[in-house]
């Protein structure tokens, strides 16, 4: 194991996990992850690996056929196989936070029908908040749901779907106005509905009016598909609003999100680890002036911001999922993980990218990918903004001048 980002207090179950995701990330994926992430294609033996490793079901309950891990125990493995690539994080992080919602607000017959399949992966999770012209401002959802006896009919367009091709359940945050005086807030009129749909692109056979148009084309987390999803139509029962009850939605999915946090800055933990692996191992391997690069002065205060980088960002996103974990509010400390753990990916990355010098530039070295997926990681999940709004609204309620 490396020096940096070790984590104290871990059981023996937590480090037999980690010990063997981290061994399935150096021979499984590091090896395999450039030409995959060149043609933009799926990574079908890695997520069957990761089925057979029970990865799909960490967090989910143990009745439900799941490993009934923390979220400290996920955090932890995305950050060793983000440190791998990136985009099979993304894959099970849409597909985690739909089975955190299902476990925490699901209705019990939900739960007994969704959990033991997503916990093996035969059932694989996306959810969808934002929409084209929608942003950060949840509250501005146009996509609506209006009750048809004991269905619902749904209209809309929603938009960065991860897993929004192969994926065959969508949480989806639809307005629903029922029940809800004229006036009333806009978030207590929205509603979390469980669709389940075919893989793959297109008209969907399995819902009628529900169509996954293609890929978006990104500049980098390729790999893992990048959907729209359009709805005309599409009818939905009842029992599949997520907890049986309509209003309910934005709650939910803040919840999810919350969580989700903490997995995007796991994420920038891990991509900036493994830019720091390949930066410091390129400085003792790259000769100028008749030494390797890494004995000079001005690599050397690099490495060294580098790794104090890695250091600080694994600390506080431990620090978050462990807050969780304990049942208490953490809404502060998830913003504070994620901006930190995004902006630190960013920086490092760079450094490491700047250390390869020209060959950091082709695409025959690693961290020319890398370089071109940090940059999502500072708008997954709510923007650098957004998380020093959130940071600064509760640092004045901890602060708030008495009288």
């Amino acid at each position: 194991m490396s020096r940096l980002a070790q984590t104290d207090g871990l059981t023996d179950i937590q480090q037999e996990i980690l010990s063997t995701v981290r061994s399935f990330v150096d021979k499984e994926i590091i090896p395999v992850a450039n030409e995959l992430e060149h043609k933009d294609e799926y990574p079908t033996d890695i997520v069957e690996g990761l089925k057979e490793l029970g990865i799909f079901g960490l967090m989910i309950p143990e009745e439900y056929g799941g490993l009934g891990e923390s979220l400290l125990t996920y955090a932890l493995t995305v950050e060793e196989i983000a440190r791998g690539w990136m985009s099979v994080s993304g894959i099970i992080n849409t597909h985690f936070i739909v089975a955190y919602m299902l476990k925490q607000h699901g209705t019990e017959e939900q739960k007994e029908y969704f959990l033991p399949r997503m916990a093996t992966g035969e059932v694989r999770g996306a959810f969808s908040m934002s929409e084209p012209g929608l942003g950060s401002d949840v509250s501005a959802i146009r996509t609506k749901a209006v009750r048809d006896g004991d269905d619902y009919v749904i209209n809309g367009q929603k938009m960065w779907l991860t897993n929004g091709g192969t994926s065959n359940l969508v949480a989806v945050l639809c307005r629903t106005d029922e029940g809800q005086p004229e006036g009333a807030a806009p978030h207590k009129s929205m509603t979390t509905f469980l669709i389940e749909k075919e893989p793959g692109f297109g008209p969907n056979p399995k819902v009628k009016g529900l169509t996954v148009p293609g890929k978006i084309e990104k500049m980098g987390y390729k790999g893992v598909d990048t959907t729209e999803l359009i709805l005309e139509d599409v009818k939905i029962p009842s029992n599949r609003v997520l907890g049986g009850q309509s209003g309910r939605g934005f709650y939910q999915m803040m919840d999810g999100v919350e969580v989700g946090r903490v997995n995007v800055a796991a994420r920038g933990c891990g991509v900036a680890h493994r830019a720091f692996e390949l930066g410091i191992a390129y400085a003792q391997q790259r000769q100028t002036f008749g030494k390797p690069i890494a004995q000079h002065q001005a690599i050397q205060f690099k490495l060294s911001e580098m790794a104090t980088k890695v250091e600080a960002a694994h600390a506080m996103m431990v620090n978050a999922a462990r807050k969780k974990d304990s049942g208490q509010r953490n809404d502060l400390e998830a913003g504070m993980a994620k901006y930190l753990a995004s902006e630190y990916c960013k920086e490092v990355v760079e450094d490491s990218f700047r250390i390869h010098g020209g060959y950091g530039f082709s695409k025959e070295y690693e961290i020319e990918r890398l370089y071109r997926e940090a940059p999502m990681l500072l708008i997954g999940e709510g923007t650098a903004e957004i998380q020093k709004m959130i940071i600064g609204r509760r640092l004045l309620e901890e602060y708030r001048i008495q009288g």
